[in-house]
């Protein structure tokens, strides 16, 4: 009944009209603020997509900003990913740089590429790519199995790095 993951789950089919569920953008959203109260940093990262997006709420960046801090602080790589890309956007380059070195740390390759390209431009130094790249690396180390390899063999969609 309290399953953060099986309610945050829940959202999801009534968001996409999965399983047989109707779309219901406004239950989804009710689901995934129940998700998030009790622990579910995903959850808030779906809320935050939802504000972004406008679907089944009136687009509001702001709203979808405060959902992935939330997220964020709950370990959501994606939503400090996106955390990173709005800092961008608003030209705070050193923000946005702090974000993507934590998420290509927790394995973000979008994160790694981003930092490249503020190296390639100016905006991150030499160290500060290098430090990424050995994050990244270590975090890839760290999860490598041979079931992970066998898996990409099969299927390319199970590749877990860049």
């Amino acid at each position: 009944m309290n399953d953060p993951i099986a309610i945050r789950n829940l959202g999801h089919y009534y968001n996409d009209g999965l399983y047989g569920f109707q779309i219901n953008h406004t239950k989804a959203l009710e689901l995934w603020h129940r998700a998030g109260e009790l622990g579910s940093a995903g959850a808030y990262y779906n809320i935050g997509i939802a504000y972004e997006m406008g679907m089944g709420v009136v687009a509001d960046k702001g709203k979808a900003k405060h959902y992935w801090e939330l997220a964020g602080m709950g370990g959501n790589v994606h939503a400090r990913h996106n955390l990173g890309v709005g800092e961008m956007q608003k030209g705070n380059m050193d923000r946005a740089l702090r974000h993507w070195m934590i998420t290509a740390k927790e394995g973000d390759s979008e994160s790694l590429k981003n930092i490249k390209l503020f190296y390639s431009n100016g905006y991150a130094t030499k160290d500060d790519y290098d430090n990424a790249l050995k994050s990244y690396q270590e975090y890839l180390d760290e999860i490598k199995s041979d079931q992970r390899d066998e898996a990409v063999i099969f299927d390319g969609k199970y590749r877990y790095f860049m």
